[in-house]
């Protein structure tokens, strides 16, 4: 499989409050943002031309909310055309979506867990490959944080790694969903880690979030990122190689210098890594 990726660098999430800053000042330091097309679709009037005009600019890629892959529910054609036709409006480069849903006939303003079982594999591959029709264009898949694993029959990473191969789709590699699903659910992230097709990862979220108990982690994005999930996104790089990497913020956003100082540390890695796995592949040439 041919492992070029859409963007490359160090990404950061756009969001409403930060148009202002960015328009007045666009960050050397980030390579590329991400937008949820649910949010801007149809967007007009000045906030439709400013968005516009950056996505002139910008390299974007899309990180959907309400597709609802393993919905019952029908697949919502008409919304996946709507998409369809922003990403071309927007050069888009990449839609990625959730592994889970977000109701039946309605939505939630949450995302509920797919059961772990092979009937769920079927069902969730069958809409991804319309989707991917529908569309024209492979589309990724994000692996999610859980809080519950209703009628399991098998492993996260069994059914994660199932319908990544059986949809032939991308992976969206969320590295902090892999920590807060290792404690919430005792597992090695690391070796949950170790088990993904790397090569199929099209690009990474990195995240905070909160702590609920000592065994009980909260995915919010409402906070920095924690030392351990650096680690993990490092180990990532050291096993895959370097991969573009978002910073996903969307509660308590912080001034845009300390968002920009966490894109800064994302860069730093993936420069340290760049080197590290260049100076082992030489090596080992020798």
């Amino acid at each position: 499989m041919d492992k070029q990726f859409p963007v490359h660098g160090a990404g950061l999430g756009y969001r409403r409050v930060l148009m202002d800053s960015l328009a007045e000042h666009s960050p050397d330091q980030v390579n590329f943002y991400e937008v949820a097309p649910e949010n801007w679709i149809g967007l007009g009037g000045a906030m439709g031309k400013q968005f516009r005009a950056f996505t002139e600019q910008h390299d974007f890629v899309c990180h959907g909310l309400s597709l609802s892959i393993g919905s019952p529910a029908p697949l919502d054609v008409d919304f996946v055309k709507r998409v369809g036709k922003f990403l071309k409006q927007h050069d888009i480069k990449l839609y990625s979506e959730h592994l889970s849903y977000c109701g039946d006939e309605g939505h939630l303003y949450d995302l509920l867990p797919i059961p772990f079982t092979e009937d769920a594999v079927k069902h969730v591959v069958e809409r991804i490959q319309r989707v991917q029709d529908i569309l024209g264009q492979r589309i990724a898949m994000e692996n999610v944080s859980y809080y519950a694993a209703p009628g399991q029959e098998m492993s996260e990473i069994e059914f994660v790694n199932a319908v990544l191969e059986d949809a032939d789709c991308l992976f969206h590699l969320d590295v902090n969903n892999i920590y807060v699903n290792s404690v919430n659910h005792k597992y090695d992230a690391e070796e949950f880690l170790n088990a993904m097709p790397g090569e199929r990862m099209a690009y990474i979220h990195i995240a905070g979030h909160y702590d609920e108990a000592e065994d009980l982690i909260v995915d919010t994005h409402g906070a920095d990122v924690i030392d351990p999930v650096w680690d993990l996104l490092e180990k990532t790089y050291q096993r895959f190689g370097v991969i573009p990497t978002l910073l996903e913020r969307d509660f308590n956003i912080p001034p845009m210098n300390e968002l920009l100082g966490e894109v800064d540390k994302i860069a730093e890695l993936q420069k340290k890594w760049t080197q590290l796995n260049d100076e082992h592949a030489v090596a080992n040439l020798g």
